[in-house]
């Protein structure tokens, strides 16, 4: 496996070249548009992993506010867009930055992600969250859809949870999870 040199950067200090990176890697490794990235994800820090000076793996993370049923809202380090270029994935790319990401969200209460594939996440000791997941609205609870599913990542701070229990977030644009 080629090094993977690993950079902490915060949204604001990303220059306009590497938001174009991270745009066309995410894009290819999900085979989905992710130009409207940066707009519906502000606040967010990213690792940038780099083999040879190229971007081949990325993730970011957003502050939210899941509350599970019974517990106060929780400071949550949210993971969005995990994603290897075509060519670099199965080389453990994508494992070395969530790695990496977990020793920089320690402050944080809770860990959490929408997998696009559990299993990958399960072998990093990601659990899946079984109870039921809602949206918090002004109007109230709005149910998610079925199909979508949430990962937890227990930290130092996080208090005893019953995955089998309703979990919320706050409403956000775009992608709600």
């Amino acid at each position: 496996m080629d090094a993977l040199t690993i950079a902490v950067v915060k949204v604001e200090n990303l220059s306009q070249a590497e938001r174009d990176e991270i745009i066309q890697l995410c894009t290819e490794a999900y085979e989905e548009d992710f130009s409207d990235f940066f707009r519906a994800m502000p606040g967010t820090t990213h690792l940038l992993g780099r083999v040879a000076g190229r971007l081949v793996s990325h993730l970011a993370w957003v502050t939210r506010w899941l509350q599970p049923d019974g517990l106060p809202r929780l400071e949550t380090a949210y993971i969005e867009a995990v994603a290897t270029a075509p060519d670099y994935q199965g080389r453990g790319y994508a494992s070395q930055l969530l790695r990496e990401a977990v020793s920089h969200v320690r402050g944080y209460e809770l860990a959490a992600l929408s997998p696009s594939e559990a299993g990958f996440y399960a072998r990093l000791g990601w659990a899946l969250w079984r109870g039921r997941l809602g949206i918090r609205t002004a109007e109230g609870v709005d149910p998610t859809p079925e199909g979508e599913e949430v990962m937890i990542l227990r930290l130092t701070k996080t208090p005893d949870l019953d995955l089998n229990a309703t979990l919320t977030a706050e409403w956000r644009e775009g992608e709600l999870w």
